[in-house]
């Protein structure tokens, strides 16, 4: 094309533009898509009678230049590719020549910059996939409103907000969800700090709270597929520790005589093998402070066995030293959330396993029975000692009972463990006394696993562990059930379905921040192999209220008629063999007894608020509503213990990803030698975790332990200075002045019988 020619196309697209009406034409086209002549027309507000022949004239200027064509499939006229250039050139020409007020907008990189609105379309198709054409239409507008205002300064939050505005009006809210900006508002982080102030937290506690919320946020708009986020909000399910869905595993089990036989080789720390059980437990203390930064609890299990051949030689006095560091150690630090298994014997799948000592001698571990047992006996002295001026909540201990009755040297451990029972209430006792839970270890959150997946005691129950756990409002389906136990099991088998599709997307997710490099420790090579082997990992769901959900259906609780227990029995069976059935397809999945006392709390205020005090269920009465959690018996009911053990034994069968059962105590302290009689009496049962609970007042002005939760200390009087301890979940942890409120548990046990 010759200049001559290119001068004439310029100056007939130039003329064309020269009218406010063909220009309204070329800019309705752009912000609304492809119009047949009556419709601009009437956006243009032009009679059709009247300005009919002035309105061809201007469509055929238009159609001359190339600026808009029409559609031969929809009889409409669109804008062409030409038409956007010019139209982006008039909008720059306009800028230059209108003085418009200069709008200034605070950046998140903390500086002050003019008005861009092709940082908004970048924006779009950078953060949301929004489609160019689309993209440039959104920031068009946005720009537009803002012009309305008047504020000094934009800020990039405000910017974002209307954004986020225009996108909603339009529909578009899939857009709208890649784009929402996560954090908390000003009011929330103001009072978060006077929250935690007043609860004495450290500072830091202020930033990683604040840090769960955007990732709470993060997980249920980008991470979570609709449905399962509108039930998790809505209280139908709670996926437990859900800011950490796609970052963290629930829990791990250790084996740690990978780093007793090679060290620790970290990308900043390298610990050389231990050549001393001091040592020893220095290395387990890096291990577990590293790991805790990447699940949100650790279990070692064997710890005596493991340990043993590190104290052959030493006295009673030096081992004993040893340990107390290292609990002292783990007290102060309930962020690596540690279970220690203590082993009464030697387990027979162990004693052949050959073990390298200190001193380079090739062994096996039958030969450190003397040696595992004094261990056991010493750590439990030292949780005796500590626990007299501290109330331990880390590390927790569970006694593993293999067979009943036992040799003279494990009941020695046995009755240590009762002791320390008898006066803190502490440690846990495994019942593994059946030949097929005889290889299964457990976790103080009443995890369980057993060697039914690969039929191996190692690779199903070292260095892996619980992936997740989701729970399930069973008193909201009951009471949308009206009683109807056909449209009760439809439901129940959609949460379900949702329950096990979270746990695959965390599956899917923690395998990909596996990937990105955030396991440092759980992607460990050991032997080629990574360290946590996340293929056979658990995956849990349990519920919450089954008590009420039976009671709304029957009109009973579940320990007042057969009819109600069979009915109990039948729900729980039924969700053990959906996860089952999970399990044979894809994954090592389970039904399981857990506790989270914040989501039962959630779950029966969220039912209040949709069906109202008529129709919800609570034993808690309206100061204290909660749905029965932790056992499946509430703990108010009158029952003798033999009537508990027969129906919690029950629940326990069916739960195989876990179980716990707690023995809540007198406010008195019961002889060592009472709870034994108790615990083989529980040990006849099918019961497979237990422990005993006593609730405890602790002055920090003088140190005084007390048992019950007391309005002043005993020792020196003091009511402002005390804070209150019990199993509130799974494991004892401090009482806020919240869950104190919320606390409902009665004590009536009578363990003599």
């Amino acid at each position: 094309m010759s200049s001559k020619t290119s001068l004439r196309v310029t100056a007939r697209v130039l003329k064309a533009l020269s009218s406010q009406t063909r220009l309204k034409i070329l800019r309705f086209l752009f912000d609304e898509g492809p119009k047949s002549y009556t419709e601009l027309m009437n956006k243009l507000k032009l009679s059709p009678v009247r300005d009919a022949g002035k309105f061809a004239y201007h469509l055929k200027a238009l159609l001359k230049t190339d600026l808009i064509e029409p559609d031969g499939r929809t009889k409409k006229y669109r804008l062409t590719e030409l038409g956007r250039v010019v139209l982006g050139l008039t909008e720059e020409l306009e800028k230059k020549a209108v003085k418009r007020r200069r709008m200034l907008v605070r950046t998140s990189k903390l500086s002050i910059e003019e008005f861009d609105r092709t940082k908004i379309v970048e924006s779009l198709i950078k953060e949301a996939d929004v489609p160019v054409e689309l993209a440039q239409k959104i920031a068009r507008e946005t720009e537009k409103r803002l012009q309305q205002f008047r504020a000094k300064y934009l800020t990039a939050p405000l910017i974002r907000e209307i954004v986020n505005a225009v996108l909603v009006e339009k529909g578009l809210e899939e857009y709208r969800h890649k784009l929402t900006r996560l954090g908390l508002p000003v009011y929330d982080v103001t009072n978060l700090i006077q929250r935690l102030g007043e609860s004495k937290q450290p500072s830091e506690k202020v930033i990683i709270e604040a840090g769960r919320n955007v990732l709470e946020e993060y997980t249920l708009l980008n991470v979570l597929p609709r449905d399962i986020a509108d039930a998790h909000i809505s209280g139908y399910l709670h996926l437990d520790n859900i800011d950490t869905w796609i970052l963290k595993p629930t829990e791990i089990f250790h084996d740690l005589r990978i780093f007793l036989k090679d060290g620790l080789k970290y990308a900043e720390t390298a610990l050389p093998k231990p050549k001393s059980f001091n040592s020893a437990l220095n290395l387990t203390l890096h291990v577990l402070k590293l790991a805790s930064r990447e699940s949100m609890g650790n279990v070692l299990s064997y710890f005596n066995i493991f340990l043993a051949p590190f104290t052959r030689g030493l006295r009673r006095e030096e081992i004993r030293n040893c340990l107390r560091s290292f609990v002292q150690e783990l007290n102060l630090m309930p962020y690596a959330s540690t279970t220690i298994d203590i082993e009464l014997e030697m387990p027979f799948f162990i004693e052949d396993q050959k073990v390298q000592t200190p001193d380079e001698k090739e062994l096996k571990y039958a030969d450190f029975v003397e040696e595992a047992q004094e261990l056991a006996s010493i750590f439990l002295d030292v949780l005796l000692e500590e626990s007299s001026r501290n109330v331990i909540l880390n590390p927790s201990s569970i006694i593993k009972v293999r067979s009943f009755p036992l040799q003279k040297e494990a009941e020695e451990i046995f009755y240590k463990a009762h002791l320390l029972a008898s006066k803190t209430g502490l440690p846990y006792f495994a019942n593994i006394q059946e030949k097929a839970n005889y290889e299964a270890v457990y976790s103080s959150s009443g995890f369980k696993l057993n060697t039914d997946w690969q039929k191996d005691w190692e690779l199903d129950t070292l260095r892996t562990g619980c992936l997740g756990l989701v729970f399930i409002n069973l008193p909201r389906i009951a009471y949308e059930s009206n009683g109807k136990m056909e449209i009760f099991e439809k439901t129940l088998d959609l949460q379900l379905e949702m329950a096990l599709r979270a746990l695959e997307i965390k599956f899917r997710g923690i395998c990909r921040t596996s990937q990105m490099g955030l396991f440092p420790i759980l992607n460990y090579i050991v032997n080629g192999d990574q360290y946590f082997r996340i293929e056979n990992v658990i995956r849990n769901v349990s519920f919450t209220g089954l008590n009420e959900a039976i009671l709304a259906l029957t009109g009973k609780m579940i320990y007042e008629s057969k009819e109600a227990l069979e009915l109990a029995e039948k729900i729980v069976s039924r969700i053990s063999k959906e996860a089952a059935r999970n399990w044979r397809k894809v994954a090592r999945a389970y039904a399981s007894l857990s506790s989270n006392p914040e989501g039962a709390t959630r779950f029966v205020e969220l039912d209040i608020e949709r069906y109202g005090w008529g129709k919800v269920k609570t034993l808690g009465g309206r100061k204290k509503p909660i749905y029965t959690d932790l056992n499946v018996v509430p703990f108010q009911a009158e029952l003798s213990l033999t009537e508990r053990l027969r129906i919690e034994e029950k629940f326990h069968k069916l739960c195989k990803g876990g179980h716990l059962m707690v023995i809540q105590l007198l406010n008195e302290q019961v002889e060592a030698q009472t709870l034994m009689k108790t615990t083989k009496k529980v040990l006849n049962s099918k019961i497979g975790l237990f422990s005993y609970n006593y609730n405890l007042t602790c002055c920090n002005q003088c140190g005084k332990i007390s048992l019950g939760f007391q309005a002043k200390c005993k020792e020196c009087g003091s009511s402002e200075k005390l804070a209150y301890f019990t199993r509130y979940n799974a494991k004892y942890s401090k009482l806020s002045k919240e869950n104190l409120r919320l606390l409902h548990r009665p004590t009536m046990l009578k363990l003599e019988e």
